[in-house]
């Protein structure tokens, strides 16, 4: 009979093994779709995780890795905190379009203005609208004991319905004859988050997420917060007995996601997008989520999670292209990551036994 045992103590091997077996395992369950759509998956593999990076146009694809990924560590990071003191903020997408809308609200309103503090002015604005966003679950929690899951997933919805009041509306282009969407804010130098190096994909958003990195890094292992965060999630009645505020920190965790969802909306918006308009946003927001857990809510997992992560969406883009497979298979392929992740995340805390002898 197969049965689960409980381990004394999570297993640090199979913790650090997990997220290796998972990808492993998505390249072979993804093999299957790939094949079962007709499609060679050998080549389908090699396409979504080789041609960007040696691939023969791999001088462009390698700079859009850090395109691609700034954002989702930005939104990862947020998360991990929460998610580590057992807050669960499942609303980042809609953190992230506030904060794009906010941010481009900002810029568009000081439309044509050539400053220098424009840009500075978006990016407290990119925050402060994320924040603000995540604060509504956050207060609903502390004072009526609401559920964070629901309030912060359902207000994705109201974030949506937002945009695309914005880009048909409010932030609409007065030039642009009648079409919905914003102003290009690449065209206008003073709200534009151009690259840092010409060419290279290092903009403001990417150097935000390797500052937010080294502030978790530094948080979590240096400040008593960081230790109270980590006693919240491990052991939430020691923690109230060791002097950790439930309510305070749930504001704490849910306001820097929030704030860093945003500021990864804003960087999203005044840089690669460059408009705000109906589609803008592509599930950043969700996609973080398993970026997190790859990274096993430590920040430098989460770095190298988000520039695997980045990997699938510009490889899964090039497959689309140079293959034909349907952009529903590159986003099953990414949520089979998260689903092996998980399944296979069992052995950390279990051991599988079979009958008296121990396999696993």
């Amino acid at each position: 009979m197969i049965h689960l045992e409980k381990r004394p103590e999570p297993s640090r091997f199979w913790s650090l093994a997990t997220p290796v077996l998972a990808v492993l395992a998505t390249m072979v369950a993804g093999g299957l779709l790939f094949a079962a759509l007709g499609k060679d998956p050998i080549e389908a593999i090699r396409t979504i995780f080789w041609e960007p990076l040696f691939g023969e146009f791999a001088f462009y694809y390698r700079p859009q890795l850090l395109v691609k990924g700034a954002p989702l560590v930005l939104i990862a990071i947020g998360l991990s905190l929460g998610f580590k003191a057992g807050i669960w903020n499942i609303g980042a997408e809609g953190q992230y379009i506030i904060g794009a809308l906010t941010g481009a609200g900002v810029g568009l309103a000081f439309y044509p203005l050539e400053s220098v503090f424009v840009f500075p002015l978006m990016v407290i604005a990119g925050a402060l609208g994320g924040w603000a966003w995540a604060i509504i679950p956050a207060l609903l929690k502390v004072r009526f004991g609401t559920n964070e899951i629901l309030v912060s997933l359902m207000l994705v919805y109201v974030a949506e319905q937002l945009l695309a009041s914005m880009a048909l509306g409010l932030l609409k282009n007065p030039e642009g004859y009648g079409f919905p969407g914003s102003r290009n804010l690449q065209q206008y130098p003073s709200a534009y988050n151009a690259d840092l190096i010409e060419g290279s994909g290092l903009h403001w958003g990417a150097a935000a997420a390797l500052i937010a990195v080294i502030f978790a890094y530094v948080l979590l292992n240096r400040h008593m917060r960081g230790f109270h965060i980590r006693l919240m999630g491990d052991a939430p009645r020691a923690a109230r007995f060791g002097g950790v505020a439930p309510a305070r920190m749930v504001l704490f965790c849910l306001g820097i996601s929030g704030a860093l969802a945003g500021l990864a909306g804003l960087f999203e918006v005044s840089g690669p997008a460059g408009v705000v308009n109906i589609d803008f946003n592509v599930g950043y927001g969700f996609t973080a989520i398993i970026v997190a857990f790859l990274g096993r809510l430590h920040p430098v997992g989460i770095l190298l999670a988000g520039a695997l992560m980045a990997l699938t969406y510009i490889g899964g883009e090039g497959a689309q292209a140079s293959l034909g497979l349907p952009a529903a298979a590159i986003q099953v392929f990414q949520g089979m990551l998260l689903f092996f992740l998980l399944a296979l995340d069992l052995l950390t805390n279990f051991r599988i036994r079979l009958g008296a002898n121990e396999v696993a």
